[in-house]
């Protein structure tokens, strides 16, 4: 990945930590948010309009909340603006992504290579085993024909870090909520 230009798109907690491990690999990081974070700009992390991490990107890494106004942020309009072959990540929300528009860019190989823990209709697919029955998700069984696509399940808030991590932040707003103070928020 050394000198491969990475956006990262949510600069909040886990995205300012991506942007330090891809500092820390020789990436140039370009970084997108509404609310830029000091952090970022202080591993090098340089902040620009998404139009333009879109042009300038090698890689792009997705790390928002979805929100009404981002809701497929990755559509055809932006796909069309996107580097070519560029290698898509999202591990935030499954609708950031209009995965019909991603399909048709991975087909025409504008999109080289796209990696997905999070799918907009997630909870039909994972969090079961459904290993017996037959996939009905259309959209997602053309997913998993594509040889440049990895699709992992939705599984880190599994880990023990995680876990530890939910446990406290709970245990805080707790405490907090008690004592009338501002709740914190889960990261993600």
């Amino acid at each position: 990945m050394h000198g491969k230009t990475v956006g990262v798109i949510g600069t909040g907690q886990i995205g300012t930590v991506v942007a330090q491990i891809l500092t820390g690999l020789g990436c140039p990081t370009l970084a997108f948010d509404p609310i830029p974070n000091g952090t970022c700009r202080s591993l090098g992390a340089r902040y620009v309009e998404l139009n333009q991490l879109f042009a300038e990107s090698d890689i792009i890494t997705l790390h928002c909340p979805l929100t009404p106004g981002n809701k497929y942020m990755i559509d055809k309009a932006a796909i069309a603006r996107i580097k070519p072959g560029v290698m898509l990540i999202n591990t935030s929300r499954g609708a950031l992504l209009d995965t019909i528009a991603v399909i048709e860019a991975l087909k025409s190989g504008k999109i080289g290579y796209l990696g997905l823990d999070v799918y907009e209709e997630e909870e039909q697919i994972f969090f079961e085993d459904r290993s017996g029955l037959i996939l009905s998700d259309d959209v997602f069984a053309r997913l998993l024909t594509f040889p440049n696509v990895i699709i992992t399940g939705h599984q880190a808030f599994f880990t023990r870090e995680a876990l530890l991590n939910i446990a406290a932040t709970t245990i805080d707003n707790i405490t907090g909520f008690e004592n009338n103070q501002p709740l914190e928020k889960l990261a993600g």
